[in-house]
């Protein structure tokens, strides 16, 4: 974190106002004078889950390595989600974890992460960005295009559109892209003069089904959560029941290639006996019902390559979704992002004018991303139905990572490898070392 007082311009914008924006307007407080969050929904003081938040109300979860970001710009922040009922919990510990035709085999980790409803979380993490004396939110209003200093020059500021009709300019010294998988970075570009990134897009047909229950004692005994994990090629479906504050749970049942839960109560429930273990199927009777079913679809991992690119304006960047959205089931999206948030804080308090700060940005969040994508990317392709350009030895990787989802039902030394990688706390050749490999390929303890 960035404690200097000297600051690299008077103004910054931050396109959008959920996690991500959030998080890059707290780490902007540190390196300008004045920094404005612009949102298209209207913002409250309270957790709500907002029109233009399409995942707000399935189950969210902040993995090790984004915590561990998160405590750094707020180390306030996991004493107030516990105490507003949310769990800050070890990974091995806590999860009744079905894969591959059995179960992990639990054990205390020392990898801890974050379990609370995504409303919660961010009106916990936008209260403190807000009580910042340098930050300020214009909400109810749309970015529109990206001013310019002409076709081809850096980016000056932006030209928002309310939603009482009035349309305005922004001008700043940097504006931070942070509007999510939908994103117009690309279309803006165009019309500034420069090419738009190159996008991967790989096809998975997902869609979730979620309902908020009531959560009681002895609901569930010996672990504080289920995974039950989908078990390719031939079972696409998969359940996720999630414990949040206010002493709720969330249950969502996921399905590939178009095999999506139904959003009515007897189709929900016999969508969950068809799921590889019973456990999620055999609570779910016993349970009290909050909400009606919310369903929603995910059809593609998809990442935009910016680090490619050759000529970009100055005063611009992405972050977050815009740049790589993953699919939600592998719970990466929100410690990708901050994550990547924190390399913005490294590129700003390094040298170099603002106007050449897209170069080591985009190298250095392309990074980050690359973690995230070959897991969800990677093991999405399990399916038959996956759909886009597979990197080169996936097949042959995956094939040693069933043996990998194995030998976690017995060895903790493995499920603790798997857990730091799966935390984004360590690389992902982490697997495919000799001492682990030869675990894995042993058969496990």
């Amino acid at each position: 974190m960035n404690n200097r007082t000297a600051k690299r311009g008077q103004r910054a914008i931050v396109i959008g106002g959920s996690f991500a924006g959030l998080m890059a307007a707290r780490v902007l407080s540190d390196h300008f004078e004045r920094v404005t969050l612009i949102e298209r929904d209207e913002i409250n003081d309270r957790p709500e889950a907002r029109k233009g938040q399409p995942q707000v109300r399935h189950p969210h979860t902040v993995l090790a390595n984004g915590l561990n970001v998160l405590t750094r710009y707020f180390p306030d922040l996991p004493d107030a989600l516990r105490k507003g009922g949310a769990s800050i919990t070890d990974v091995g510990t806590a999860i009744r974890w079905h894969v591959s035709g059995g179960y992990r085999r639990q054990f205390k980790s020392g990898v801890y992460f974050a379990l609370a409803s995504r409303p919660f979380l961010e009106w916990e993490v936008r209260r403190r960005v807000l009580s910042l004396p340098n930050v300020s939110a214009v909400d109810r209003s749309t970015v529109t295009a990206l001013l310019s200093s002409g076709e081809g020059g850096r980016v000056t500021g932006v030209r928002t559109l309310r939603r009482d009709g009035n349309s305005r300019e922004e001008e700043s010294e940097l504006v931070i892209d942070a509007a999510g998988r939908g994103s117009a970075g690309p279309r803006w570009l165009e019309a500034l003069g420069y090419a738009g990134p190159e996008e991967n897009a790989v096809k998975i047909g997902l869609g979730y089904t979620t309902r908020i229950y009531r959560r009681r004692p002895g609901d569930l005994v010996g672990a504080e959560l289920i995974i039950i994990a989908a078990a390719p090629p031939g079972a696409k479906r998969a359940g996720l029941f999630v414990p949040m504050e206010d002493d709720r749970w969330n249950v969502s049942l996921v399905g590939w290639g178009g095999d999506h839960a139904p959003a009515d109560e007897a189709g929900f429930l016999e969508f969950a006996r068809g799921l590889a273990a019973p456990d999620i199927y055999n609570i779910l009777p016993r349970l009290e019902p909050l909400t009606e079913f919310f369903h929603h679809k995910t059809p593609s991992n998809l990442r935009r390559e910016y680090q490619k690119l050759t000529r970009f304006p100055g005063g611009y960047l992405v972050l977050g979704d815009a740049i790589a959205s993953f699919n939600p089931i592998y719970a990466q999206a929100m410690s990708s992002a901050a994550m990547q948030v924190a390399v913005l804080d490294e590129v700003l308090t390094g040298p170099g004018p603002l106007d050449t700060l897209w170069k080591p940005f985009f190298k250095r969040a392309a990074k980050v991303v690359d973690l995230p994508w070959a897991l969800a990317a990677g093991q999405d392709f399990n399916f038959p139905e996956t759909r886009g350009r597979k990197s080169r030895g996936t097949d042959l990787k995956n094939a040693y990572l069933a043996k990998l989802q194995r030998a976690t039902h017995r060895d903790t030394v493995v499920y603790g490898v798997f857990l730091k990688v799966n935390n984004l706390l360590v690389p992902r050749a982490r697997l495919f070392q000799p001492p682990i490999m030869w675990r894995v390929l042993r058969g496990g303890k």
